[in-house]
């Protein structure tokens, strides 16, 4: 049980059943009335975002998770299949876990796992990732004075909005937050 007096950013609570993660937090102490936390918690599973207020002194149970160093090695029949990077164990993780992040994830990519006991709540990918460009229409020339885009598929099978001077064969740099383009690699 953690009190409003120790929140801070990051905290993992359970609230309604539910994993939620601490956003933001601001300590309240009004003129008249008790003093109270405004917050804005951000549920793990779902990525929804929800404000609450909490009474000051009002307990509510934190979550311990746990976050292992993995390498994407393969996708089975209905799950992923990480290699710990300390004990070298393979981890079989389930789409639903996964979700969004299964567009950048490429063979040997390094990721984190975040598991409340043994159960995977949810897979980390770095902030950004470098992808090939398999299949794209072709730019023309003077298209790129109009600074315009055209869709383009990733190794993945992602599919975003590159540059039309961006060809088939070059690798691109993705943030993988938003799925957009960031620059060209070299």
């Amino acid at each position: 049980m953690v009190s409003t007096s120790e929140f801070r950013n990051g905290l993992v609570i359970r609230l309604d059943g539910d994993l939620w993660t601490m956003v933001e937090f601001q300590h309240v102490k009004p003129g008249k009335g008790g003093a109270f936390v405004r917050t804005r918690l951000k549920n793990i599973k779902t990525q929804r975002v929800l404000d609450r207020t909490f009474r000051s002194g009002e307990k509510v149970d934190d979550v311990r998770l746990e976050k292992k160093s993995v390498q994407y090695l393969y996708r089975g029949e209905g799950e992923f299949v990480f290699m710990d990077m300390n004990s070298y164990e393979q981890i079989s993780v389930g789409e639903a876990v996964v979700k969004e992040s299964a567009k950048f994830l490429k063979e040997g990519i390094e990721a984190d796992i975040l598991f409340e006991g043994h159960n995977p709540l949810g897979v980390e990918l770095p902030i950004f990732v470098e992808l090939e460009i398999t299949r794209t229409e072709p730019g023309f020339k003077g298209d790129t004075a109009t600074g315009g885009s055209k869709p383009a598929t990733l190794e993945t099978g992602a599919v975003i909005q590159v540059p039309l001077f961006l060809e088939e064969g070059e690798k691109v740099k993705v943030d993988t937050r938003t799925g957009t383009y960031v620059e060209r690699v070299k």
